[in-house]
C-alpha cells in the first residue's frame, strides 16, 4: 500500500541531494513528484517508488527550516 503524501508536506530523505541538504518540500503529487530542496531550492522530480524507498521520515515545516 502506498504512503499517504500531500502537498506541502515536508519530508526527510535518506540520501543527501549534492548541496548536502536532506529535506524537501512536495510540489507535485502523482506518479512522478516534484519535491523542493530546503537548502538551495533546486527542484526535482523523482518517481513515487524511488521517493517512498529513500523516505526517511516525515517532519514539520518548523522543524526544516531550523
Amino acid at each position: 500500500m502506498p504512503i499517504k503524501f500531500e502537498i506541502g508536506e515536508v519530508v526527510e530523505l535518506k540520501k543527501n541531494h549534492p548541496c548536502g541538504g536532506n529535506t524537501f518540500e512536495i510540489m507535485r503529487i502523482g506518479m512522478d513528484f516534484r519535491i523542493k530542496c530546503f537548502t538551495c531550492d533546486k527542484q526535482l522530480w523523482i518517481e513515487r517508488a524511488e521517493l517512498e524507498r529513500r523516505l526517511k521520515k516525515h517532519i514539520s515545516k518548523d522543524e526544516a527550516k531550523k
